[in-house]
């Protein structure tokens, strides 16, 4: 199973950039994004390392509340 984790761009310098979620900051490659028009505060699926997928800040939102869930089930 794969498990890719909605963050939000603070940074971007040139195909890598900083992305926050719950107060976590990494760094990420925005390779696998190269033909989408990507800015600051955009929302970005994140696996191993490698922004896969934009999405809306409503999705990333609902993912959280998915994810929040879940482990207050653990």
């Amino acid at each position: 199973m794969c498990l890719a984790v909605p963050m939000k761009i603070t940074a971007i310098d040139g195909f890598q950039c900083t992305c926050e979620a719950k107060g976590i900051e990494r760094e990420v490659s925005l390779f696998m994004l190269q033909h989408e028009q990507i800015e600051l505060g955009d929302h970005v699926l994140v696996h191993v390392g490698y922004a896969i997928q934009k999405v809306s800040e409503e999705e990333a939102a609902d993912s959280w509340a998915l994810f929040d869930e879940v482990l207050a089930e653990i």
